[in-house]
């Protein structure tokens, strides 16, 4: 058992972490809710600053943090409890400053997180003006080289789509919300947070520290938690929890801007899982063969250990850059093609259970959990060997862009691109239904269903 543990721990501790998900969230959710009835025959809304909400709605909004932190100790295995003098007190903040740092860090969320009023405009449309923001005015990560990434401003009193800010904020979470929350994190928040050292990742890598907050490992086989129960601290579902609850109190006391704003954060994390990498430790590797490859580590032969954390970092990175581009160039040339239909098919939403604070563990991880060996085979069976099958090569590290990846692409055998094409689609599919049965549960809740109550 404990040599399990070394060789899990090394895996996901060594490995790059690669944790953007899928690439590009608010693209594809502007497809996947471009033809929800609920949201694209929702009222405009104004825009408004967040501290409108917290002036307005204090003591509800401490209220509903309580009930956020009674239910996390119900509900979150291993969830560690919030410090009390984090908790939210409408009238501990002051300042315009003071409420929002008060409320960041009741959330126990980066306090540097900018909550800008901003866009991402629909690569689809073309069209959107305004004013371009810099990306650290969004952003608190770092700009990476030759980012194409259109940060626009709106103002306060703005009129906007609800779409437009639904699938902007789904994006949200990846702009440094949950970065360096830990008590080993460079930061001087993290230590005062109460989440304990970061259970895996490299803290002193600002991306890597956001992976167990996008992560969800909830359905290894026992003797992967009793060798490494450090897996269980994994709390996407914290998030999706928090935010969606904020959103149903911003419906219900008139601020649409932020209930479609914080629907679309808790939709990032609902959306994270359905994603196979990032609901399975090890796709394609059962939990005997990552025993043996530990065995073999422990007498000195820690080359298949090695080649174990470069090869799943390859295969989880090319396959969100693959599919980012597919989702992209789909909407930029306003095809009607696969990736696009699934991303908008409403008919299998119903197969799903109804929204629960459950569904993303119960429904969403399971399923991925499910699908990832398959997907892996057939990833592995359509990209070129040299991205995916050879240790020797770091996607990561590499100069390898995207074009280049679909470039080599376009020269593999269909018969083997086709089969991963349709993977795609059918996880993209995943990602359609669950994003839109997530924003139905929320607008139910906010009494916003259609034929009830609400800007619909």
């Amino acid at each position: 058992m404990k040599r399990l543990r070394l060789c899990i721990l090394v895996l996901i501790v060594d490995a790059p972490c690669a944790v953007s998900a899928w690439g590009s969230h608010n693209v594809a959710a502007y497809r996947a809710l471009e033809r929800m009835p609920e949201v694209v025959n929702a009222k405009p809304v104004v825009v408004e600053p967040l501290d409108a909400f917290l002036r307005g709605e204090g003591r509800a909004i401490e209220a509903l943090l309580a009930g956020q932190e009674a239910w996390a100790k119900a509900n979150l295995l291993a969830y560690p409890a919030r410090p009390a003098a984090l908790a939210y007190k409408a009238d501990a903040g002051g300042d315009e400053a003071g409420r929002k740092l008060t409320f960041l860090q009741a959330l126990r969320v980066s306090p540097d997180s900018r909550l800008a009023l901003y866009l991402q405009p629909d690569p689809r449309d073309g069209k959107e003006q305004g004013e371009t923001l810099p990306y650290d005015a969004v952003n608190t990560l770092p700009e990476p080289p030759n980012a194409s990434i259109r940060f626009v401003a709106v103002k306060p009193g703005q009129t906007v789509s609800a779409l437009s800010v639904l699938a902007t904020a789904s994006q949200e979470p990846d702009l440094g919300l949950d970065i360096n929350v830990w008590d080993d994190s460079p930061s001087e928040w993290g230590p005062r947070y109460g989440f304990g050292k970061l259970p895996f990742g490299n803290p002193t890598i600002n991306f890597s520290t956001q992976a167990p907050f996008h992560m969800g490992f909830f359905h290894e086989d026992r003797i992967v938690y009793l060798a490494a129960p450090f897996l269980k601290r994994t709390f996407p579902m914290l998030r999706a929890h928090q935010y969606s609850t904020l959103a149903t109190l911003a419906f219900r006391t008139g601020h649409p801007y932020w209930g479609w704003r914080f629907s679309g954060m808790a939709l990032h994390y609902v959306q994270d899982l359905t994603q196979p990498f990032h609901a399975s430790l090890a796709p394609g590797y059962s939990t005997a063969r990552l025993l043996g490859i530990n065995l073999m580590a422990m007498v000195g032969l820690s080359g298949a250990k090695q080649d174990l954390v470069v090869l799943l970092s390859n295969r989880h990175l090319a396959l969100e850059a693959y599919q980012a581009k597919l989702v992209l160039n789909a909407s930029v040339s306003r095809a009607d093609n696969a990736i696009v239909r699934a991303l908008q098919d409403t008919s299998q939403d119903a197969r799903y259970p109804a929204w629960s604070d459950l569904y993303a563990r119960d429904v969403v991880a399971q399923e991925s959990y499910d699908f990832a060996n398959t997907l892996n085979v057939i990833l592995v069976n359509a990209l070129p060997s040299a991205y995916v099958q050879d240790p020797a090569f770091d996607f990561g590290a590499s100069d390898v862009k995207i074009n280049k990846l679909m470039d080599a692409m376009a020269k593999m055998d269909p018969a083997k691109v086709n089969p991963f094409n349709d993977s795609i689609a059918e996880l993209l599919g995943h990602f359609g239904a669950h994003s839109r049965n997530a924003m139905r549960g929320i607008l139910n809740a906010a009494g916003m269903a259609r034929g009830g109550a609400g800007p619909l």
